[in-house]
């Protein structure tokens, strides 16, 4: 078995290779003007200088927990237990530096896709350097998580021996709780990347709306406007560094609780039967990352194809084309490698495994996984491109104006609810059918086996919309601005999509480690349950379904705390500098990008440690039932919440695009129609990109925090401690 680490490595090392190549051939491209240079080096500054201050704080955080866990680990065995704070680090570490190097090239990408516009006057070749820009992030998520896990299979798993069978079945599961705490080191990451990038960016951008283009009716990004260069920044810290931490903990959270719920398996039919399949289990822990590995090589597959082949006119279409053919492979691929693995299994391993479609069973599931996420996007697009009807209703609503606006919208974003909730419903059902608790978790790993593309269509959004804003302020033609407006519209729709990705398969993810979880802490060989006749179980649900409104409700204020902030000071610079609308002044920039800093790391603080404090103090004040519960209501209330914030934010955006394309005849840029509409978008923003994204990362987070600490919660808690008093 260890030979298929070679496939994980290569696949690791090409997407990363392919990666740094996109980066050198971006950069090599011409910057443009002096102007363009100008404003594309101060967004850079300012996202380096954000992202390295939020990266120290994220550092002593990193830093106390993986103390904690050293100590906490080693009380409870016994010995001193360092391999889980190590690979709690490589998580953050690996999240970390796709993040950084996301970020990185978007802010060389911006300027370059605005000159391509420029001088090519075509859509189809400013696409492809948008693109090549984002599938640097996409291949970084894929080529670090996968990097990763190899090191913790390699150092961790095989050279100090955490693998062998015997460490497997007796005391402690450390191997287990390794790949657990790598999996919460890269949710860290998300939780304050997408957190403090999102109240970073959408601080700036209601600032400059509600001032620039609703007050002063001067155009998006405006070079008169002070707050741009900020909304600017935002774009790259928060919508590409955010994103790409975001998913890479979706696919490592997917991965790992697949391995984690194929080790519980194999213990919990050792405590019943007294014998499993060692061979068996030896597959079915590395199956999940052979076939990560499969998708990774089709997604670079599917990127090179786009960026190779003669550009065209629909931007969509190419689009559309990277990701299907990234999906197409990886189910061809995930084929071939599944008979390799478990053509030859016996009728003993199929019935240990709870294979019931034999050997076919895992890839079947995967596949669900991968169709289901399809569907799902499909859907996402549905209700959120101008090109539908539930978009276009939105924008017909503006004439009405701004409360007729935000109603219809509202609607559209919980009517989008329902259908996914069904896919993912029929995906759960079939995928456990087929394979089991597995067939869950590796349906969760199949739609996420091909997140590099994803991603990489993802992140050519915010790219496309920074080329749009340089283009304003650099006061390029108006033909320049129409291009990258039509990437940016086509870009909030794959923004959707990939946020109906990354929630989906956190669903699936969260379910299997809430199965790990109660497999960690009853004992081994029992009926697992959760028995919501116990009232313990039902108040933690109830309490959990309410958690996710907590949180989203925390994040909505921190962006309004600091947007507030935003708004009084471009009033300020407007009432006290004069000549800044008429073109004579220069607005000062460098506040604004301040002001956005400030609120962003002052207001996420709280927010990302609720997290992960909340589980913990549920759990040793009511002990791990509750706790269950808390998960099952939280992960039923964030998906939902998720897909609402995500649909309505993105119906609310390109309905405002809808009318600045002229498709509503007599409305337009600066019309009455178009005047209620950026007030729905300004409503929406921190709805798509703020609250929708953190939504998954918390679900993630708290299954992950409560699977390390499950043992801790059934042997310490205070209600278990009442009860026994009395």
């Amino acid at each position: 078995m260890e030979v298929l680490l070679v496939l994980v490595i290569v696949a690791a090392l090409l997407a990363l290779g392919y990666a740094a190549f996109n980066f050198a051939s971006v950069k090599k491209m011409d910057e443009g003007n002096a102007r363009m240079s100008e404003i594309a080096e101060a967004i850079r500054v300012g996202a380096n200088a954000f992202i390295t201050y939020e990266y120290k704080i994220i550092a002593v955080v990193v830093a106390i927990i993986a103390v904690a866990f050293a100590v906490i680990f080693s009380l409870q065995s016994s010995t001193f237990m360092w391999q889980p704070s190590v690979c709690f680090v490589i998580g953050t570490v690996m999240s970390a530096c796709a993040g950084w190097v996301g970020m990185k090239i978007a802010t060389y990408a911006n300027v370059r896709v605005a000159n391509a516009a420029n001088k090519t006057r075509n859509i189809g070749e400013t696409l492809k350097v948008a693109l090549k820009g984002g599938s640097v992030m996409g291949l970084c998520v894929g080529g670090f998580a996968l990097l990763g896990l190899f090191i913790v299979y390699i150092v961790f798993g095989m050279l100090l021996g955490l693998l062998d069978i015997t460490a497997l079945t007796t005391g402690g599961h450390i191997f287990t709780q390794c790949l657990s705490c790598y999996a919460l080191g890269c949710s860290i990451v998300a939780m304050f990347n997408r957190v403090g990038g999102g109240i970073y960016t959408k601080a700036a951008d209601m600032g400059a709306d509600l001032v620039g283009k609703t007050e002063a009716h001067i155009p998006e990004d405006d070079p008169r406007n002070p707050a741009t260069i900020a909304d600017n920044v935002g774009d790259n810290v928060g919508d590409v560094a955010g994103l790409g931490s975001d998913l890479l903990e979706s696919y490592v959270g997917a991965i790992t609780s697949s391995i984690i719920l194929a080790v519980s398996l194999f213990l919990s039919n050792i405590a019943s039967s007294g014998a499993a399949s060692e061979n068996m289990l030896q597959k079915m822990m590395y199956y999940p990352l052979v076939f990560a590995a499969i998708g990774l090589v089709a997604c670079i597959l599917g990127i090179a194809y786009v960026l190779l082949k003669k550009a065209t006119d629909n931007p969509h279409k190419d689009l559309n084309i990277s990701t299907w053919a990234a999906a197409a492979i990886t189910v061809i691929g995930g084929l071939v490698v599944t008979y390799l693995m478990f053509g030859k299994a016996g009728a003993a391993d199929m019935a240990f495994a709870k294979f019931n479609a034999g050997w076919l069973s895992p890839w079947i599931a995967a596949t669900l996984g991968v169709v289901s996420g399809v569907i799902i996007g499909a859907i996402a697009e549905y209700y959120t491109s101008y090109d539908y009807r539930p978009t276009q209703i939105i924008a017909q609503a503006s004439k009405e104006g701004p409360a007729l606006t935000i109603t219809q919208g509202l609607a559209v974003g919980m009517k989008s609810c329902m259908y996914p909730l069904i896919v993912l419903g029929i995906t759960t059902y079939a995928s456990y059918a087929v394979s089991g608790m597995f067939g869950i978790a590796m349906a969760a790993v199949g739609m996420l086996s091909f997140v590099s593309a994803t991603v990489s269509v993802d992140t050519y959004g915010p790219i496309s919309d920074n080329a749009g804003g340089i283009a304003e302020m650099s006061e390029l033609d108006s033909d320049v601005r129409n291009i990258t407006d039509k990437l940016d519209s086509v870009g909030n729709t794959t923004a959707a999509i990939g946020k109906g990705f990354a929630i989906g398969s956190a669903s699936l993810a969260a379910l299997s480690l809430m199965v790990s979880f109660l497999y960690a802490f009853q004992p081994e060989g029992s009926t697992l349950d959760l028995n919501f006749t116990d009232p313990k179980i039902l108040a933690g649900a109830l309490v959990g379904a309410a958690l996710p409104y907590l949180f989203s409700g925390m994040l909505i204020e921190a962006v309004a705390n600091a947007a507030r902030k935003m708004v009084e000071e471009v009033r300020r610079q407007f009432k006290e500098i004069p000549g800044i609308l008429e073109g004579k002044a220069k607005p000062d920039y460098k506040t604004c990008i301040e002001i956005s800093s400030q609120g962003a790391l002052k207001e996420m603080r709280v927010p990302a440690i609720l997290s992960i404090l909340f589980p913990l103090v549920c759990g040793f004040l009511f002990g791990p039932y509750f706790v269950g519960g808390l998960l099952i209501g939280a992960t039923l209330s964030a998906i939902m919440l998720a897909i609402f914030t995500g649909n309505a934010g993105g119906a609310w955006d390109n309905g405002k695009k809808y009318i600045e394309s002229g498709a509503i005849e007599g409305q337009g840029k600066g019309s009455p129609a178009h005047d209620a509409a950026v007030v729905g978008d300004t409503v929406g923003d921190p709805l798509k990109d703020t609250v929708g994204p953190s939504l998954d990362i918390l679900i993630k987070i708290m299954s992950t925090v409560s699977l390390v600490a499950a043992v801790l919660f059934r042997d310490y808690n205070l209600l278990d401690w009442i009860m026994k008093m009395m």
